[in-house]
């Protein structure tokens, strides 16, 4: 079945990207929203904290629900959830349906990558995975590639109500595809039968959960601001419109993409090559964190240039995202994986969710974008620290 699981990796992809268009709705459509919602900018932080929030319980419930469940019908229930969230912002009258509908989307869309990462294990040997979650991880481009211009094209043709519509109606429809293709390998013909799983407080007491934890809380605080405010600085700081917004906001995600694939493809070839798996994850996060301080320069160059850097720190975000995201499909039995992934994009949901309000004050208080960028310049340099410091080995163990 070497070719069909490919096509596994391609179907969690698509879901993937469906995850990141929905996520781009409001950031993308919140000028237009405003005409009819008035937002401040500690507001907007406000709406991302609400989908932060339970977006990190839920990465860690959803992670859990995933090992319970099982892949099939965990994907599945946690898919058709966040679908409905989405359309739930179209008939939104004020702030306060707009963050009750953001709070039901961090909810549904929290389960996402713990399915993902455990559907590798299940699927993929070792040499394969991190070129397997590369494929998955590029779907965040596809989705935030295709969200601004598509956007931008809804809302002018149909209003940005119908953005939330359609973006749920194409997840509801991704269900389809998924019951149909999807199952664990060596059971397609009986009923899923889930492992046991080990509970958090078991998993909590190993190091390497603390510092995965610890370096995603640090990345994805930069990742969640990069993605939720990029539009936002085109408007209010280089004077774009929606139509601007439409024509560039796109090419970072699309080199996040190509980061995600040459992230996961590096490390596979370092392992075929004869490395260790650990000297071959670690050199590959080196290279990706390397890339992130450039983007203390963004308030300083004009804007062609400054979309070159924010694409490097894209590229360099997501390269490092797909093999943070491996690593406990390295570490941990396939029963734990979904749970111990969980536990740490609940930390890189925290972080996104505290300094997006950090983000909103300091912008709120006059402090610029370039104070903004300088913190979010050191995040993923220090979290590769952590992970040298902390994860000492990265080694299949026991969790029992």
């Amino acid at each position: 079945m070497p070719g069909f699981r490919w096509k596994i990796a391609l179907l969690i992809s698509s879901a993937i990207a469906i995850s990141y268009f929905d996520r781009q709705t409001l950031p993308v459509a919140i000028k237009a929203i405003q005409y009819e919602i008035p937002v401040t900018n500690l507001q907007f932080g406000q709406l991302n904290l609400a989908f932060l929030l339970a977006y990190g319980a839920m990465y860690a419930a959803g992670g859990k629900l995933i090992d319970t469940l099982g892949t099939r019908t965990g994907f599945f229930l946690i898919m058709v959830w966040w679908s409905l969230a989405c359309a739930s912002h179209g008939i939104a009258a004020g702030f306060g349906m707009l963050a009750a509908s953001r709070l039901l989307l961090g909810m549904g869309e929290g389960g996402g990558f713990p399915a993902a990462t455990k559907a590798v294990a299940e699927w993929f040997p070792v040499t394969e995975r991190s070129t397997a979650m590369g494929i998955i991880n590029a779907g965040t481009a596809v989705g935030a590639v295709i969200a601004p211009p598509g956007i931008a094209l809804v809302i002018k043709l149909l209003g940005w109500r119908w953005v939330f519509f359609i973006s749920g109606a194409i997840g509801l429809a991704w269900t389809t595809w998924w019951r149909r293709e999807y199952y664990v390998p060596d059971q397609r013909q009986k009923r899923e039968k889930p492992e046991a799983c080990p509970t958090w407080v078991q998993l909590l007491q190993f190091r390497q959960v603390w510092g995965l934890v610890t370096a995603k809380f640090l990345s994805d605080a930069a990742w969640y601001i990069y993605m939720g405010w990029l539009a936002k600085y085109l408007y209010d700081v280089r004077g774009f419109d929606t139509n601007q917004v439409g024509y560039y906001a796109w090419i970072p995600f699309a080199a996040s993409g190509v980061g995600s694939l040459l992230g996961g493809w590096f490390s596979s070839r370092l392992i075929h090559a004869g490395h260790s798996l650990d000297f071959s994850r670690k050199m590959a996060l080196g290279a990706s964190a390397a890339m992130m301080p450039w983007i203390f320069f963004v308030t300083r160059v004009p804007v062609e240039w400054a979309i070159v850097l924010f694409s490097l720190a894209f590229f360099g975000q997501q390269s490092w995202s797909t093999l943070v995201m491996i690593v406990p499909a390295d570490i941990f039995p396939k029963a734990a994986v979904g749970s111990v992934a969980g536990l740490v994009g609940m930390g890189g949901a925290l972080g996104g969710a505290v300094f997006n309000l950090v983000v909103g004050y300091m912008l709120d208080h006059r402090l610029g974008y370039g104070a903004v960028f300088g913190m979010l310049s050191t995040f993923h340099v220090i979290g590769f620290v952590v992970i040298l410091l902390v994860v000492r080995r990265v080694k299949p163990l026991e969790t029992t």
